[in-house]
């Protein structure tokens, strides 16, 4: 199954001079599934499924470090910008380009 990403949908990069570049996603969380796994992408939302509870920030903990792991980051490059209490959240990306997570979360879904 082929992830087709849409760029203008998970919306684009800026670039600091001083912090480089920088994108954001949305996500929406599914806690504690039996695995991590990258989903489904469906109308500019990117669906993740986290193994941990959302028990006092633990699902949010887990999707920080498996986002990390997918992208091959640092976790600190990672923020949760927007819905730390919710399903759907908006997360921001310090360090790639907006094709540059698109294609590690395709070659993710791929193997």
């Amino acid at each position: 199954m082929r992830i087709n990403f849409t760029l203008t949908h998970i919306n684009h990069t800026t670039e600091d001079s001083m912090e480089g570049p920088r994108a954001t996603i949305l996500v929406q969380v599914q806690p504690s599934a039996s695995q991590n796994k990258v989903g489904r992408f469906a109308d500019g939302v990117l669906h993740l499924r986290i193994a941990s509870p959302p028990v006092k920030g633990k699902a949010n903990q887990e999707l920080i470090r498996f986002l990390s792991s997918i992208l091959g980051i640092a976790r600190s490059n990672l923020t949760i910008e927007k819905g730390a209490t919710s399903k759907r959240k908006v997360i921001s990306i310090q360090g790639l380009t907006q094709e540059q997570v698109m294609g590690r979360l395709e070659e993710r879904h791929h193997s």
